[in-house]
């Protein structure tokens, strides 16, 4: 691992399958248009693989077989069954709220630079509490690039006033890893993240940590941990 760097300022965090185990609620929305529309309901393993990756991918696993066009109309949809389900089993990971704590008991900012539409992000931060806490949410569509594309994560150091090289960017999948690296911060890969089916050792992140207790540990110690 990369030695840490002299001072941290901030932290940034991917949201869905980084902070919050997500899937359920995806998976229940899609559950739901397909019994809307008398289609097989896939398997949660497959799909919960891939909801880093956003609606799109989500539905394709039931109804990739239709073409892309199919899946396209059927976005608008399954967002709209999402928001009425959303927040209802998504759960911070285990170890996150006391990583949360700890980064705010030492005056460290913390945000967050997800894909997900800004409609969503705000609501389910609302719904989980989180609303207030985050020092700078830039989602999806707040700009008209995303990860990876450093940009949305350059745009979060800017609202919540921390300086790239000290800070660090964590995510789930390679594309944060990307957008972190391009935007000057160190990067953190997360093993318990959903991972879209890849080897976060292969993203040559300055670190990859299995745990959220772990990476507690670590920031705390300035080191990485056994």
């Amino acid at each position: 691992m990369k030695k840490l760097p002299p001072r941290i300022d901030g932290v940034l965090f991917d949201l869905d399958g980084t902070l919050l185990d997500s899937a359920p609620d995806l998976y229940a929305a899609l559950v739901r248009q397909c019994r809307e529309e008398g289609v097989p309901v896939p398997p949660y393993a497959p799909v919960r693989e891939v909801v880093s990756r956003g609606s799109r991918a989500v539905l394709r696993c039931a109804f990739g077989h239709l073409g892309e066009p199919a899946v396209e109309e059927r976005v608008e949809r399954y967002l709209a069954l999402y928001e009425e389900v959303m927040g209802q089993a998504t759960h911070p990971f285990d170890g996150v709220p006391e990583l949360l704590a700890q980064l705010e008991a030492r005056g460290t900012r913390w945000g967050i630079v997800t894909n997900k539409p800004g409609f969503l992000t705000d609501e389910l931060l609302r719904r989980i509490g989180w609303d207030a806490r985050a020092a700078a949410v830039v989602s999806g569509d707040t700009l008209p690039v995303k990860k990876p594309d450093p940009a949305p994560v350059r745009l979060a150091c800017e609202h919540a006033g921390i300086e790239p090289a000290h800070s660090l960017f964590v995510g789930d999948d390679r594309r944060d890893i990307l957008a972190g690296a391009a935007a000057g911060l160190y990067t953190v890969a997360v093993a318990w993240g959903y991972l879209d089916g890849g080897d976060p050792h292969e993203w040559s992140a300055d670190a990859v940590l299995d745990t959220p207790r772990q990476f507690a540990r670590w920031l705390h110690q300035g080191q990485a941990v056994a």
